[in-house]
């Protein structure tokens, strides 16, 4: 099966405590590898200032994930984001790797 590469990146609710901010990384984890994730490699990116208001909050913590999966572990990682309440808005997109370059 080819796998491609994703990244997700997205914004907790500014009142969301570390642990939480822990626990919900490690759940991420553990759904991408239980449904064939591979390379998961996550950055904290800490809390901003959001460009417009969210529901109410004008900060976010925003968390980085990079892996590599097919489009049904997009899906199901996007399903679970779109249901938790912690979590104000997410974006999933694919990154192209370039596999061979040229340079004349």
């Amino acid at each position: 099966m080819f796998l491609n590469s994703y990244e997700t990146i997205y914004i907790l609710k500014p009142d969301v405590t570390d642990d939480m901010n822990l626990s919900l990384v490690n759940y991420y984890k553990t759904l991408i590898k239980q449904n064939g994730g591979q390379n998961i490699f996550v950055q904290h990116r800490g809390r901003r200032h959001l460009s417009y208001n969210i529901t109410h909050y004008y900060d976010g913590i925003y968390v980085q994930m990079n892996y590599r999966g097919n489009g049904h572990l997009v899906n199901v990682i996007e399903k679970s984001m779109r249901l938790n309440e912690n979590i104000v808005r997410y974006l999933t997109v694919k990154q192209n790797i370039l596999t061979h370059v040229n340079i004349y």
